[in-house]
């Protein structure tokens, strides 16, 4: 399935959930942390303005993000967990 966002929104394929601690203990299922990181899928073509141009995004595909701990909707594509997200409720772009 291929899903293209619309306006000023973000497809975003979270980072997976960390399995073990910096010590080495191993984490259960119950106790992993939901990432608040992940890559940007795809994007749509930006906000549109009232004078009808659109607001270039300032994420491109492929871009590492941080984003809210709650933002965005959870959607499942081809049984892969996405989120979908305003621009506006990225937070920073890693820059590695």
């Amino acid at each position: 399935m291929k899903i293209t966002p619309i306006e000023d929104r973000v497809l975003i394929k979270p980072a997976e959930a960390e399995e073990k601690t910096a010590s080495g203990i191993y984490l259960p299922e119950a106790a992993k942390e939901k990432p608040m990181q992940g890559k940007v899928v795809a994007l749509g073509p930006g906000k549109l303005n009232d004078d009808g141009s659109r607001t270039v995004p300032t994420v491109k595909k492929g871009d590492t993000v941080l984003y809210g701990k709650y933002a965005g909707t959870d959607v499942k594509i081809d049984d892969v967990e996405h989120k979908i997200l305003k621009e506006s409720e990225i937070l920073a772009v890693v820059v590695s």
